[in-house]
């Protein structure tokens, strides 16, 4: 090609591959669609079977795979070592019981649809490994990795990821070819390995840091990205050298750089290239879509993907309940690994080339995965708009049932702890509710009872105990919540002090306008603190600083009074700005009016920009 011929480069394909990816996220983001499907719909269209574009996927494959690495390097560096060994009950209790029963299950229906034993260990086997790209992405894009429940499945895709070297060893082993005089190289290969994981080991625990402090003190900043490619590409190679996966070796750099100063440093650098990455790694997947053998086998596909996905997440459903995983938890668990994944094409390539299947069947299998991989964000949508809804606990939790505190505070936030902290000491007894489930729960560690009750009911007021109350403490976050209560309390119990918390300017005044007996704004008293102490390391003298708070609170003061009788827009000539401000010589007489319709709409935004403050 011309462009190709004149510059050594041909920019088609890359272009090609950005644009789909550019063009297809985006629109199926619009639609409410995953990302992930994007990727794999954009790869169909411009690889082999659309648009043809593309005549090697596996290629754009293999190169993408390095997403997958960075992406375990980001999330190795999520994993302190300590943490890591808080897992190692997942990993090995509930990643190897899942594995196993998994692995059987898809054993037995391999065999069932007609296949020898061992190709139906090896089919079964490869969709047992989940996909970690899917995965993964979906649970970052959910914001769940750092979860319990995203853990839990974090431990299992890692026992997954490490099963695949004795995976591969044992398909070499029931090989037709495999003989006696293998043992030999099967047992070089296993130190070869263990010699890998021990060297990666000492290099990142002796010689990471001190380079990265090194290249730190030069203060080259692309020196420094280039050096976290070199960490992250030469870890998966070594472990690639060693036999193991690549991905294993960069979550184990991760790891080893996981209490490094260096560690978000490292993951800036590395997520850009992690992302366009991954996102090339579905688009070679979605080209790699073989439509002729679908074609060809349909049937023998169709079945094999739904039998193996509910099979495969039947089998997590089952290994999770018997763990005493919730319904809820285990059910989407089930949906969410159910597909088979990237490590299956090594598998299944590895049986191919050591003689135990035939290239048809190989495409089968690897077409059956592709599917279910396409197929696993249609299923998470389907599970979150028609499956159960998750559950809170109400654990500790109680209603409010004929209390009789000398106080009754409602809201147990941030501001209603702090608030409680006088009364408490004091030896005042304070009745609490609030309907946050998680904080009631939260503060029982801290040695509070809350109570869960809705305040802007009259039913939960009376069963707090609000008519026994000597105050009524309003401590809620939300303005509309409070001034419904303030009104509640003010008409049920007339006589009762009603103190508030009020969210901003507008809100204060609602409030004063709905008979609360005291409110304050939540950032006032903070604000001025933090504005007086600013003017102390100025240097500003002490007495200079006692007069100008005391104006500032008067200005304030008559500025909210002012407020509260004319609107939000009144009194702002006591706000101070930070522009030169014209005054006249003379006090005026009367308020001036706008001559035109220009200046009226001038003096109308003005006054909307100080709306709040």
């Amino acid at each position: 090609m011309a462009g190709e011929a004149a510059h050594g480069v041909d920019l088609i394909p890359v272009v090609s591959l950005l644009a789909a990816g550019v063009a297809a996220v985006p629109l199926f983001k619009r639609f409410g669609l995953d990302s992930v499907l994007g990727y794999l719909a954009a790869g169909l269209v411009i690889g082999p079977f659309g648009l043809g574009l593309f005549s090697d996927p596996q290629t754009i494959i293999h190169v993408a795979e390095l997403g997958v690495v960075m992406f375990l390097f980001v999330i190795g560096l999520e994993m302190q070592p300590s943490r890591l060994w808080s897992l190692r009950g997942e990993i090995l209790g509930l990643g190897v019981l899942q594995v196993a029963v998994c692995g059987a299950l898809l054993t037995g229906i391999g065999i069932i649809v007609g296949y020898s034993a061992p190709v139906a260990f090896v089919f079964g086997m490869g969709f047992v490994l989940t996909s970690t790209a899917i995965v993964f992405q979906l649970l970052s894009e959910r914001g769940e990795m750092s979860t319990p429940k995203g853990q839990r499945i974090v431990s299992v895709l890692l026992l997954e990821d490490m099963a695949i070297v004795p995976l591969l060893a044992f398909v070499a082993f029931i090989a037709p070819s495999a003989g006696a005089d293998t043992e030999t190289s099967r047992w070089l290969s296993l130190a070869i390995a263990l010699g890998a994981v021990l060297g990666l080991v000492l290099v990142g625990r002796f010689l990471l840091n001190p380079l990265f402090r090194l290249l730190a003190q030069a203060g080259a900043r692309e020196v420094m990205t280039a050096a976290a490619l070199l960490v992250v590409l030469g870890s998966a190679l070594a472990m690639q050298l060693g036999g193991l996966s690549m991905a294993m070796g960069a979550f184990l750099a991760g790891v080893l750089l996981s209490e490094s100063t260096f560690r978000h440093q490292l993951e800036a650098d590395v997520e850009p290239f992690r992302g366009i990455l991954l996102g090339l790694f579905f688009l070679g997947v979605g080209m790699a879509l073989d439509l002729t053998v679908i074609g060809q086998n349909l049937g023998l596909i169709a079945i094999a993907v739904v039998t193996f996905m509910v099979v495969k997440a039947l089998g997590i459903y089952v290994v999770a309940r018997l763990l005493k995983t919730s319904h809820e938890e285990a059910l989407e668990r089930a949906v969410l690994m159910a597909q088979g994944g990237e490590f299956a094409f090594v598998l299944y390539s590895t049986a191919a080339n050591v003689g135990l299947i035939d290239n048809s069947v190989n495409a089968i299998f690897t077409s059956t995965v592709i599917i279910s991989m396409v197929l696993t964000p249609f299923a998470m949508m389907a599970l979150r708009r028609f499956g159960p809804r998750p559950r809170q606990s109400m654990d500790g939790v109680e209603a409010p049932q004929d209390l009789r505190g000398s106080v009754l505070l409602i809201g147990f936030g941030r501001f209603g702890q702090i608030a409680s902290q006088p009364l408490l000491l004091r030896g005042e007894e304070v009745s609490i509710i609030d309907d946050d489930v998680e904080m009631i729960q939260a503060a029982a560690d801290f040695g509070f009872k809350v109570y869960y009750g809705d305040g802007t009911r009259l039913d939960i007021l009376h069963a707090a105990g609000a008519e026994h109350a000597r105050a009524i403490l309003v401590c809620v976050d939300k303005p509309e919540a409070a001034l419904k209560i303030v009104e509640h309390v003010k008409a049920e119990f007339p006589l009762t002090p009603v103190l508030a918390r009020a969210f901003d300017r507008g809100a204060a005044i609602e409030l004063i306008n709905a008979g609360v007996d005291y409110q304050i704004r939540e950032t006032l008293h903070s604000a001025l603190e933090f504005g007086q102490t600013t003017l102390e390391k100025l240097g500003v003298a002490e007495s200079e600083i006692e007069e100008l708070m005391e104006e500032i609170r008067q200005r304030d003061q008559q500025r909210l009074e002012i407020q509260v009788a004319g609107g939000i827009y009144s009194g702002n000539q006591l706000l101070k700005g930070n522009q030169p401000t014209p005054t006249p010589l003379a006090k005026p007489r009367k308020e001036g009016t706008a001559g035109n319709e220009e200046a009226a709409a001038a003096i109308r935004s003005g006054a909307a920009k100080a709306e709040g403050v």
